[in-house]
């Protein structure tokens, strides 16, 4: 649902002569919903984290496990 990204890959589809096929905004969800029902289920398993915690996109969504810093 994000119009500037939609906005952006209708203007490139143009400029590189091939067909965007987008779903309707209707159609389109926020991640939201999901981003809480995995939270709800940490929530449920006893999991908490410090306010310090970093955000990391590859983290998986399932049990904790430790993860190795670099």
């Amino acid at each position: 649902a994000n119009t500037p990204l939609r906005e952006r890959m209708a203007e490139v589809a143009r400029d590189e002569g091939v067909e965007l096929h987008v779903p309707a905004l209707s159609r389109c969800t926020d991640n939201a919903a999901m981003i809480a029902y995995a939270g709800w289920q940490k929530l449920e398993r006893g999991e908490r984290d410090a306010l310090d915690l970093n955000a990391v996109a590859t983290l998986p969504i399932g049990p904790r496990v430790e993860i190795p810093v670099n």
